[in-house]
């Protein structure tokens, strides 16, 4: 059973930028500290990615906030987890789950079965996403979500997001 780590927008914006919080900044250690328990070339980065003209799309009218414009400081990744990444393993992402990452694993999963962890943010948007694409496409494979390497938006949405996990048979470690 090879184990993958998926790092879920571990970015700019998203710990101390335009949409960054507290609790995002409180978990980088945490998620550095995970990254480097797994071999490098089992962990996939996901990099949420928007273009310049992100408030006339339909996630900027709903989210009026301009973030992780593609090339912008915001939108690059911490620079303690782009360290332990490996650039062929980051995969831009135009919305909230990445396809290209669930393809990517699937693809994976047929050489040898996988066990997926899940961390970064945002819990209740970005990482559950990403947790029910691939409990979807492997329902078979144990897919779970380190919640003490995650944030949400508010603490409130992050707990509601890793009950909706749990009550779709992701397992959620404290």
């Amino acid at each position: 059973m090879r184990k993958i780590l998926v790092v879920v927008d571990m970015q700019k914006d998203f710990v101390d930028g335009s949409l960054g919080t507290k609790e995002a900044q409180s978990i980088v250690e945490s998620v550095v500290q995970k990254m480097k328990s797994y071999h490098k070339a089992d962990i996939y980065v996901t990099r949420d990615t928007h273009q310049e003209n992100y408030l006339e799309t339909a996630e900027g009218r709903n989210l009026p906030v301009v973030h992780c414009v593609k090339g912008t400081e915001g939108w690059q990744l911490h620079p303690e987890i782009e360290k332990l990444a490996d650039p062929s393993h980051i995969m831009d992402k135009p919305t909230f789950g990445s396809l290209r990452l669930m393809e990517q694993l699937v693809q994976e999963n047929q050489k040898e079965s996988l066990e997926i962890e899940l961390v970064g943010l945002c819990t209740d948007i970005c990482v559950v996403s990403n947790a029910l694409l691939l409990k979807a496409a492997m329902p078979e494979n144990t897919i779970r979500v380190d919640a003490s390497c995650c944030a949400g938006v508010t603490p409130e949405s992050h707990r509601a997001a890793l009950l909706t996990m749990k009550m779709c048979q992701i397992g959620i470690e404290e």
